[in-house]
């Protein structure tokens, strides 16, 4: 067997990068994603495509948030390896993966020859997490009614809201913002993400009971591929309430209102109030998603 060639490409033969098979679907999921042909690497033996990589970033990013595509031919884990060591950025690896990938072997096979050459690259899985897509088909979810919801122009509001959130949190990112710099850090980190979003900053909302006090934060969102919730918490003196459902609720109305025309949306697998909340609002699940951490 020959030796792994690995090329960076650009404008000239960014087409080098569709000649592997995509049995995952990631040119579908993709349809809306912007890839620059210089961010993009594959693995070649013989002249073959048999691992490829995308990384990814905002349209002002001069470097990638991460590296959302990646495919490795069937025994080909260490030319995916390969590929994912000689990269200059070494951002986080997210897969998606089609819903119930798990119980189709062929789906699965394909899925594990990309978890081996992560491992094999030093990654660690860091979460699995459902993404949502809901679109007027499902139905508006009911609004509760009970909470009032302002929008709020001073950033400290969210940022105690946020380091209150992340006290008690079952989201893995957060968890691991507050391991590596506290809660002023999943907080800062959570503020910079909102205004990296290309949507309105006069879009975030507080939402207060009956009473005057913040019961939580939604902040309505659009990332690069459009319209999502970007962020829902209820304060935990608030919690048990079932407020996370209202701020849901209210979010994807807002979205509406604005004109979106479907509503992306993501949650840990293991944070299952969440999870049910989506359930309750009518967000069907449309893929999973496995976010690997670069040694």
């Amino acid at each position: 067997m020959t030796d792994v060639v690995i090329r960076a490409l650009d404008t000239s033969d960014a087409e080098l990068f569709d000649t592997l098979p995509d049995p995952l679907g990631a040119r579908e999921g993709h349809r809306l994603t912007r890839h620059r042909p210089d961010w993009k690497r594959v693995a070649l033996r013989d002249g073959r495509v048999v691992a490829r990589g995308a990384w990814w970033g905002g349209p002002d990013d001069t470097e990638p948030v991460n590296l959302n595509w990646f495919d490795v031919a069937e025994g080909e884990a260490e030319a995916g390896a390969a590929l994912l060591r000689s990269a200059p950025w070494q951002v986080e690896l997210e897969l998606n993966l089609p819903a119930g990938w798990r119980d189709e072997p062929a789906l699965r096979a394909a899925a594990e020859t990309r978890f081996s050459a992560a491992r094999k690259a030093g990654y660690d899985l860091l979460v699995e997490r459902l993404l949502y897509r809901w679109t007027p088909g499902c139905g508006l979810p009911e609004q509760p009614g009970r909470l009032e919801f302002r929008a709020e122009p001073d950033d400290a509001v969210f940022f105690d809201a946020l380091r209150r959130i992340h006290s008690v949190t079952l989201d893995a990112h957060a968890l691991k913002a507050v391991e590596q710099g506290g809660l002023d850090q999943a907080a800062r980190e959570e503020l910079d993400f909102f205004h990296w979003c290309p949507s309105p900053r006069e879009w975030w909302q507080v939402a207060y009971t009956a009473h005057g006090d913040i019961a939580g934060i939604h902040i309505p969102a659009h990332n690069p591929s459009g319209p999502c919730i970007g962020f829902i918490g209820v304060l935990p003196e608030h919690r048990g309430h079932g407020y996370a459902y209202d701020l849901l609720a209210e979010c994807t109305h807002f979205l509406v209102e604005q004109g979106a025309e479907f509503v992306a949306a993501a949650t840990d697998q293991g944070n299952f109030p969440m999870a049910a909340n989506f359930a309750k609002a009518g967000f069907p699940v449309v893929k999973e998603r496995l976010n690997f951490d670069p040694a």
